[in-house]
């Protein structure tokens, strides 16, 4: 089994940059793709960033050039550095990783999810 644990949320301005990060143990060596996904309230979960092991990426439109997602694969750990950040951003964060391949946005295709931590965006 894999755990993945979220840190970095927060409460912060338009405009603001924030940090996210996503630790991963038990069985990580299964791990190959991991990804960052969001859900505000009364919204269904929805795909934020992707990176393979090698790491090629994959953003959202509404995260290209302000969202980067990185990894550290010695330190078994997801990033994700958000810039610009929007009120529209605001949502539960939740780090992903899946044993396959493919960057992938759909949302049943990852195996393991972390709990989630909450961003928040004010004015």
């Amino acid at each position: 089994q894999v755990q993945l644990v979220e840190s970095g949320g927060g409460l912060v301005q338009a405009g603001d940059s924030l940090g996210l990060s996503c630790t991963a143990s038990g069985r990580s060596s299964t791990i190959v793709t991991m990804g960052w996904f969001r859900q505000a309230p009364g919204k269904e979960r929805e795909f934020v960033a992707a990176i393979s092991w090698s790491g090629a990426t994959h953003a959202a439109d509404s995260a290209k050039g302000r969202f980067t997602v990185s990894r550290d694969n010695a330190k078994n750990t997801l990033y994700l550095q958000m810039n610009s950040l929007k009120l529209e951003d605001t949502a539960v964060y939740y780090c992903a990783a899946r044993r396959g391949r493919r960057v992938t946005m759909t949302v049943d295709e990852y195996d393991y999810w972390g709990q989630g931590t909450q961003v928040t965006v004010s004015s």
